[in-house]
């Protein structure tokens, strides 16, 4: 069974920056798009940002854009660049792919079949 692995995350203090990588232990693992998620103490899961599989389309919430960016490391690994970190950015981090069909609706959580353990990302003030 393939599984995604998430490494990067830490404790950082507000303003800083932090990448976060995810990587399938298969690396012929095929992927119609990865994404970013995270999930706050007692919120839901909240989408941040995806890519296709080619690294050329990439949405983002609006609560990170332009602060965050999503990249294809390879066929089978993403990264994502968080800038202009704040407190309100804890949370533990997922990383999701989506394997059997094209993502049409990409902040839901239902569109990926994969899911990463999650990395604790932790922003002091």
């Amino acid at each position: 069974q393939v599984q995604l692995v998430e490494s990067g995350g830490g404790l950082v203090q507000a303003g800083a920056s932090l990448s976060l990588t995810c990587a399938a232990t298969d690396r012929t693992f095929k992927t119609y798009a990865m994404a970013w998620f995270r999930q706050a103490p007692g919120k839901e899961r909240e989408f941040l940002a995806t890519i296709s599989w080619s690294g050329i389309n990439t949405i983002y919430a609006d609560p990170v854009k332009g602060r965050f960016t999503i990249s294809r490391v390879n066929a089978s690994a993403v990264a994502l660049r968080m800038n202009g970190l704040t407190p309100e950015d804890t949370a533990v981090y997922y990383c999701a792919a989506a394997t059997l069909a094209a993502v049409t609706s990409p902040e839901s959580t239902d569109e990926y079949d994969y899911w990463g353990q999650g990395t604790q990302v932790t922003v002091s003030s």
